[in-house]
This record gives structure tokens, C-alpha cells and sequence, in this order.
């Protein structure tokens, strides 16, 4: 399933591939027919066909630089179009490296190569290297049509990363959208991607205005409904319920299909779903907000996730997309699903209190700061304000001191770290100034610790494909295991953390494995952070898995005061609840769920609830709280008579029944 789809047509030009050995045969065809039948399959949607004529080509013009990059592009295409970003990213690159830019007539190839990169980012959600990708792929533009889908990535990408260049680029479509050529469904698009943009930025009112316009483009608000149909009219409900109009948005919402199955059956939560931390890098706050949009692939992974609204707009929408990726259903639940269901659901999303946690980074960050003010050179690592704002100074700024100290001075340290965080940034850019920091800090002796950070930034672009995750870990688990990281106690404590963290999800006995070599680390003293941090990290794998007394063993090794009694006794029995099913979803005949977090008091009673993923968005939010206000749990005894039990998560379902 591909959740985005080029829109420009193969077709539209046609290069010409020569060389001047190439004659016509009966038994063997020239190069341009080769590349004519291969563009033919492509076509036809024979992609994979298409994929083994591309490659059979791409050897016979290896030594013809210009035939080569123009195969390659399409074979960029035809792996983009089976679902092999990486591949396919790798050969558009290689394409655009070599067509040239003079070459009037491989306009539109360079910009089909631009909008695959962008889109694969996009999906990626490296908003900050799709808006780059989109920009190229504009500048190359000829027709209005192609404009627009550059603009569509622009606007959509940029609401989250620098919302006042989409307002400027919003302005721009204008121009392109005055062409009568423009078909209903396209003007719909810009329309959609308008109104989440106003969304984002608080004009709830302009919001609903261009989603309804966007819904009007569409057919209205009929019986037919498609996915653009779905987009559009769920926009206009999040709008409407941010005005305060719920009877509107529910009408709206119900018109999106969510939690209306006809199959009798019920979008069923992921087996494995958790909302983002609070905390951590991207200093996600409890009362933050998002709406997310995904889809569930054959193999119940989510194979595309987006942020659509996020009630404290930029990047943290992002943060939430990204924790989405990493849910999953059963292959049962996913043949319950009828497949239009899955391919583009919307949940509300607040993050977890359970685990609010300090950053690995910011620890690495003090350890930087500090080696550097000991050699003199004192500069902040952290600004406050927006990226967008801050990185044409910091441009400037390292400019200016490249100028002064020259390109492979100390003094260019702060700076660089500050640009290779920048979120505005293409991933590879920043990544490029991570290894050069990194360089800088080796070349002037820094300790492993004061250098890490730099490593870690700059080992994102190890494997020249920003979408391997595994290779970036195989690059932690060699550093990890010699050499001078290895050989210090505190960055191999800090690389087996970040490690353990990220097999969590997915391998939770080799995430078991690193926290023990962290844990019993003779190196480390036996009150230190970072052992601490394991303990507590195995402490939370085992209360997942129930196991209640290593768990509770695991946290009483860390001397701390335990937040969450699943650590620290056995939990409180649950007694029963209340709550109703809201009249105006029974009244639309809406389905969903919602997951509650909350604390237990020493009394029994819960405090502290709050929504942190709801299906359908704002349908059952406030039900799902009122249902665990109800909820009673055994009485526990706590000297202090404060929290019992913190941290708790429950699922509540409303359901019509027969």
C-alpha cells in the first residue's frame, strides 16, 4: 500500500537515449526501444516488470553517463512504487547527481527526482528534508498542476516546522490554482492542506471555513466517501469541536465513517500501543495535544503516520506521529479490518506521565559544555525560541567565526552542535555538521563523554539512508564494544541505554541483556545515574510482562521513591465503575475506545485522568475520563496517605451492542 502517489505522468516527456553504436536490429533493439518498452510496462502498472527492464537497461548504458542518470530516475520511480524507499531514494540521488542542470529537456526528470525524495521523507517524517525536496522540485516546475503538488508537500511539511513559510507558499498557490485546467479533486488538496495549516496556528474559524470548502470541492457532504472525502471532512470536524460546535463536528465526523464499521466489527486498538513520554527531546508537556493520521499495513504495522493537528503546533505533532510508527495489531485484527478503515484512521494523542525522563543528551550536553568552558571556549548549546527563527544568525554566526577562527577551530564548536540540532534543517546537513564538530572535538583530544553526543548526531548518516534504523544500532553496538567509548564507563553505560531504549519496543530480552550490562557495570558506582536509569527501565519491562516481584526488586535497587506501585507492590484490585455512553455518539451511532491514565489514592479512588489516545478524535475523550473518575479500586496503605498507585493506564470501550 503507498499512502502518497506521484501525480505527474511518466509519459509527459519522453528523453532520448542515443549513443552512436546503437543501429537498428531485427535480433536485438536499440537502447531507446529498450527504454520505450520499459516506460511502457511502468505505464501499464506492470511495476515490478518495469523494475527488471530498468535494470537490465541501467547495465547496458553504464558507460553513458546521461542514459544512465535518466534510467535510474525511473528505476527510482518503479522501487518507490513497490514500497523500497531506501533503494529508491539511493537511485534518484544517484540520477541527480549526474543529469544536468543546463538540460532544458530533463527539467521534468530532475523534478520527478525532487518530488519521490520529498515524499519518501515526508513519509519518513524528516519534514524538514521533504520541504528541501519540495522547494527543488517547484523551482523546477512547468506546469500549474506540478506546481501544486510541490506545493501541496510544501505547506503540509512546513505547518510543522515553519509555519510562517507555509503561510507564504500558501499565498503563492494562488497564482497556480487560477489556471481553469485545475481539476475539483487538486483545488480540494491545497484546500485541505490549508485548513490544517490555520489549524495549527490557531485560526480555528479560517480552518473550518477551508475544509468546508475543501468538502463542497469534493461532492459535499454526500453518502460517498473516499479517503480525500474522509481528510477533508474529519479537518472540518476537529474545527468545529475546537469552536465549540460538537453537534456540527459530530455530524462531520460521522460522515468520515469512524466508529461506524458496517461489518458489525470494531476498529480495535493496537496490541501494542503507548503514546509518546512527556519529557524527553521533544519536552512534550501533559496538557499538549495531537491528532494523528495513519495506516495499518497487511502486516498490522503502521506503514504511514502523520501529525494533523497539534494544539501547541511546530515539531511536537511530530513527536506523536513518530510514536505511532511504532504500533501494531494482529493479522486477525487486521483481516477484521475492512481495508478503507486502514488506510487512513485518526486518533487524539497526549503524551505518557509514566516515564517522564530526562534526556540521555542533555547529560552529554553538560559533560560538552563543561570540557569546553575548561578550554576556554563558553557558548550556550541550547537556545530557546523557534529553529526556523534561529538558523539564518546561526548561519551567520558560524560564518562570521569561520572567518575569524578558521574552519577547524574549538571556538566553532557550540555552534556547529547548535546547527546539527536544528529541526529545520535537512537531516543530511545537519548530520554534516555533527561530523565536522566531531572532527573538531578528536583533533583537540575531547574525552569520549564530551565527544559522544557529536558521534551520535553524526552517526545518523553512517549508512547513507536516513530509514535504517538497524544499521545506526549496529554502528552503537561496535562503538559500545572497543575503542575509546568502549573504554569509558560512562559512554558505554550511555550507548547501551540508547540501545536498550530502542530494542525496547521490538526485542525487550536484548533490551533486558543492555540494561543488566549497564546495571552490574563494576565501572559504575553503585548510586549512579545512569545504573539507576537501568534499573528502572528493568523494572518497567517486568511490570509489562507481570511480573510484579522482579519488578519490585529491580526498582528497590535504585533507592529512589517509587511513582508507580506497579514497581513497588502488588497492584490495587480493581472494584468497579461507573459511566455512560455519551447520547450524541449513540445518536450518530459512533464506536471507539479511549485510553485513561491515572493515579490511585491510598483511598481507592482515582485522580489525576486523562485521555491519552481516543478513537475517533474528541468523540469519547471526555467519557472515557468521567468513567474512570467513577472507577473504585481496594484501599492501600501509605504512611503519607498520598498516592497509592501512579501511573495506571486503562482502556475503556463504548459499544453499541446488537
Amino acid at each position: 500500500m503507498r499512502a502518497l502517489v506521484l501525480s505527474v505522468a511518466l509519459g509527459a516527456m519522453v528523453p532520448v537515449l542515443t549513443a552512436a553504436a546503437d543501429t537498428p536490429s531485427a535480433k536485438a533493439p536499440t537502447v531507446q526501444q529498450d527504454f520505450e518498452a520499459a516506460q511502457a510496462l511502468y505505464a501499464d502498472g506492470k511495476i515490478a516488470e518495469s523494475l527488471a527492464a530498468w535494470e537490465k537497461l541501467e547495465k547496458r548504458v553504464g558507460d553513458r553517463p546521461r542514459s544512465l542518470a535518466i534510467v535510474r530516475l525511473r528505476k527510482g520511480l518503479a522501487l518507490y512504487d513497490l514500497g523500497r524507499n531506501d533503494e529508491a531514494v539511493l537511485s534518484a540521488k544517484a540520477a541527480l547527481a549526474v543529469l544536468p542542470i543546463s538540460d532544458a529537456t530533463l527539467r521534468s526528470d530532475r523534478f520527478m527526482g525532487y518530488m519521490l525524495l520529498g515524499k519518501v521523507a515526508e513519509a519518513s517524517l524528516d519534514f524538514a528534508s521533504a520541504t528541501d525536496d519540495y522547494r527543488h522540485a517547484d523551482d523546477l516546475a512547468d506546469r500549474a498542476i506540478d506546481h501544486l503538488s510541490a506545493f501541496r508537500g510544501l505547506i503540509e511539511t512546513e505547518t510543522f516546522t515553519d509555519s510562517d513559510a507555509a503561510v507564504a507558499d500558501l499565498a503563492r498557490v494562488q497564482r497556480y490554482l487560477a489556471d481553469k485546467a485545475i481539476d475539483n479533486r487538486t483545488r480540494a488538496t491545497i484546500k485541505r492542506v490549508e485548513s490544517q495549516l490555520k489549524l495549527n496556528r490557531g485560526d480555528t474559524v479560517g480552518a473550518r471555513a477551508a475544509a468546508g470548502e475543501a468538502v463542497k470541492l469534493l461532492g459535499g457532504l454526500t453518502s460517498r466517501t473516499d479517503l480525500d472525502d474522509v481528510a477533508a471532512r474529519s479537518n472540518y470536524a476537529i474545527a468545529a469541536m475546537l469552536l465549540g460546535d460538537k453537534d456540527d463536528a459530530r455530524k462531520y465526523m460521522a460522515m468520515t465513517g469512524a466508529g461506524r464499521l458496517s461489518t458489525g466489527n470494531m476498529f480495535d486498538p493496537a496490541v501494542q500501543m503507548t503514546p509518546p513520554d512527556c519529557g524527553g527531546d521533544s519536552d512534550l508537556r501533559p496538557d499538549d495535544m495531537a491528532v494523528v493520521e495513519f495506516s495499518i499495513g497487511d502486516d498490522g504495522t503502521v506503514v504511514y503516520s502523520t501529525p494533523v493537528y497539534a494544539s501547541r503546533g511546530g515539531g511536537t505533532g511530530l513527536a506523536f506521529a513518530r510514536a505511532v510508527r511504532n504500533w501494531s495489531w494482529t493479522p486477525e485484527q487486521v483481516k477484521a479490518l475492512p481495508l478503507f478503515f486502514r488506510y487512513r484512521a485518526r486518533v487524539e494523542m497526549r503524551c505518557s506521565t509514566e516515564f517522564a525522563k530526562p534526556s540521555l543528551l542533555d547529560y552529554l550536553d553538560k559533560s560538552l559544555a563543561g570540557w569546553l568552558g575548561a578550554h576556554g571556549v563558553d557558548a550556550p548549546l541550547k537556545r530557546e525560541g523557534a529553529d526556523a527563527a534561529l538558523l539564518g544568525g546561526e548561519r551567520k554566526e558560524l560564518d562570521d567565526l569561520e572567518k575569524v577562527k578558521g574552519a577547524d577551530s574549538l571556538a566553532l564548536v557550540p555552534i556547529l552542535h547548535l546547527l546539527s540540532r536544528n529541526t529545520v534543517l535537512p537531516l543530511e546537513e545537519g548530520v554534516g555538521f555533527a561530523q565536522r564538530e566531531a572532527a573538531i572535538l578528536s583533533a583537540n583530544k575531547a574525552p569520549a563523554m564530551a565527544r559522544l553526543s557529536a558521534d551520535l548526531a553524526g552517526w545518523q548518516g553512517i549508512s547513507g539512508d536516513r530509514w535504517e534504523g538497524h544499521k545506526y544500532l549496529r554502528t552503537l553496538e561496535a562503538a559500545a564494544a572497543s575503542g575509546p567509548y568502549a573504554e569509558d564507563s560512562e559512554a558505554r553505560a550511555v550507548l547501551r541505554l540508547i540501545m536498550a531504549d530502542a530494542s525496547r519496543g521490538f526485542d525487550k530480552e536484548r533490551s533486558l541483556a543492555l540494561l543488566d550490562q549497564v546495571a552490574n557495570d563494576p565501572a559504575l558506582p553503585v548510586e549512579d545515574g545512569f545504573k539507576v536509569g537501568a534499573l528502572i527501565r528493568k523494572a518497567s519491562i517486568y511490570a509489562q510482562r507481570g511480573d510484579l516481584a522482579a519488578a519490585k526488586a529491580a526498582y528497590a535497587q535504585t533507592g529512589t521513591t517509587a511513582e508507580q506501585c506497579s514497581l513497588v507492590d502488588s497492584a490495587p484490585r480493581f472494584l468497579g465503575a461507573g459511566g455512560t455512553f455519551p447520547d450524541e455518539a449513540k445518536m450518530w451511532g459512533f464506536e471507539g475506545w479511549v485510553s485513561v491514565q491515572f493515579d490511585v489514592g491510598a483511598d481507592g479512588k482515582t485522580v489525576n485522568q486523562r485521555a491519552v489516545i481516543s478513537y475517533p478524535p474528541f468523540i469519547f475523550s471526555k467519557a472515557g475520563d468521567d468513567t474512570l473518575k467513577t472507577a473504585r479500586y481496594e484501599k492501600a496503605f501509605r504512611p503519607d496517605g498520598g498516592i497509592g498507585c501512579g501511573g495506571i493506564t486503562q482502556r475503556v470501550r463504548f459499544t453499541l451492542g446488537n
